[in-house]
């Protein structure tokens, strides 16, 4: 595990099951169609229930770079916010990836979160270069937190080992 204090805040990289962490709030990279699908989000509901899928089927769609939130069902979570992020070799990967970032943020508040969960966006399925992703989101939260931001602590939660290298890397950089 490495962290960074940004004032009376904490961000930290992790490692473990995102859907099994005691947070109030954890992230998902979802598509457009607000659908679950398969794999990891197949995952999430079903160990959520279908709770989740319906409250997604309300909202329709999530532009990328936007989020959403839903209850979390029976998971340990409160809530799961369902970010759109950038998809490998987009058009503005790193501006997306950003504002997906920073949405995620902003609905964690509103919410009133104190802490949130988030994966590495968008490196999985969707291949964004774990490299360009650690610059951004731990750029990008750092900065949310370091502005004023109610969270208290916010965790990077990685679960493949070639994850951690980027990061481990990008939170040395500001030590």
């Amino acid at each position: 595990m490495v962290e960074r204090t940004i004032g009376d805040k904490r961000l930290k990289m992790v490692r473990g099951d995102i859907t099994d962490m005691e947070v109030e709030a954890f992230v998902f990279d979802i598509t457009e169609d607000a659908k679950l699908g398969s794999g990891f989000g197949g995952a999430i509901q079903q160990r959520g229930g279908i709770v989740i899928q319906k409250e997604l089927d309300e909202v329709g769609s999530v532009p990328t770079g936007e989020a959403v939130v839903t209850q979390a069902g029976i998971l340990k979570a409160d809530y799961i916010i369902h970010v759109n992020g950038p998809k490998f070799r987009e058009e503005d990967e790193k501006g997306k990836l950003e504002r997906a970032v920073t949405s995620a943020l902003a609905r964690a508040e509103e919410k009133g979160v104190k802490q949130i969960a988030f994966p590495p966006i968008g490196t999985g399925m969707y291949q964004v270069p774990l490299g360009l992703c650690a610059d951004v989101m731990v750029e990008t939260i750092s900065r949310h937190l370091a502005n004023g931001s109610d969270l208290d602590e916010v965790l990077i939660v990685v679960q493949d080992p070639r994850e951690i290298t980027p990061f481990e890397a990008k939170f040395k950089e500001g030590a």
